[in-house]
């Protein structure tokens, strides 16, 4: 039999184990609740600066926007600052109309896609177009992005693409060298 003093060892010595390691919980909780609080102050900050950055883009481009940012991404990116590249929250690639000159509206590279398609005639994929305009087709991110630029165009009426992946210029997309 034991005896109430071993016992009573024993047990201090549990509570003991058990104090520490709930001190141990509490400091790395503490610590990860100071880098989840980081966190959100420089996301807190990001949006103030963004914020900031949209505004005085409102005021350069004379646009009578709602004062929230927030509110201004549908009306303010569907609008194209001519002549000049995009604020933030603006969009880059407008909706093509009859009549427009792609050199006069779309940012250089862009430019540079639709040139690629007008002098092959025919669909190209993403990984040829890559390579006509100077990308490793073996940098994938690269090819990627392209293709997301490509997928811009098609949506905006530049370009079209066909189930296979496949993209073929828009007629009368009023390209440079047509």
């Amino acid at each position: 039999m034991v005896s109430w003093r071993e016992e009573l060892s024993r047990r201090e010595a549990a509570a003991g184990d058990q104090v520490a390691q709930l001190r141990e919980q509490i400091a790395k909780l503490t610590e990860e609740l100071t880098e989840a609080e980081q966190l959100l102050s420089r996301l807190t900050i990001t949006r103030e600066t963004m914020a900031e950055i949209l505004t005085e883009a409102d005021e350069s481009t004379g646009s009578d926007g709602p004062d929230d940012p927030a509110e201004n991404t549908n009306s303010e990116q569907s609008q194209m600052v001519s002549g000049s590249r995009s604020p933030v929250g603006l969009m880059l690639v407008p909706q093509r109309e009859p009549g427009m000159d792609a050199a006069a509206v779309l940012p250089e590279d862009y430019c540079d896609i639709l040139v690629v398609f007008a002098e092959a005639g025919h669909g190209l994929r993403a990984g040829q177009v890559a390579a006509e305009v100077g990308i490793a087709t073996t940098d994938r991110s690269k090819v990627e992005g392209l293709r997301s630029k490509l997928k811009r165009l098609v949506a905006r009426g530049w370009l079209d693409q066909e189930p296979s992946g496949v993209f073929t210029i828009t007629n009368n997309a009023g390209v440079v060298g047509d």
